[in-house]
């Protein structure tokens, strides 16, 4: 199993232009660590919301990296 985050615009479409890191977690530990870190670079890059995926299934998602 392998754990990445899809990053998405506020409509929910995948953003996939510009230099947008594709992590790839051995674990969802591993994957929320990295995002908790790194929210803020990912928001400067156009991505408003996130969804995590464990191999190709949603796990959660359309997470807002926007404070409520």
């Amino acid at each position: 199993m392998t754990w990445r985050w899809r990053y998405e615009n506020a409509n929910g479409g995948e953003v996939t232009d510009g230099p947008l890191p594709r992590e790839i977690f051995p674990s969802q530990a591993d994957a929320e660590s990295w995002l908790g870190e790194n929210w803020r670079m990912l928001l400067e890059a156009g991505v408003e919301q996130v969804t995590l995926l464990e191999d190709d299934k949603v796990e959660y998602g359309g997470m807002s990296l926007r404070a409520e």
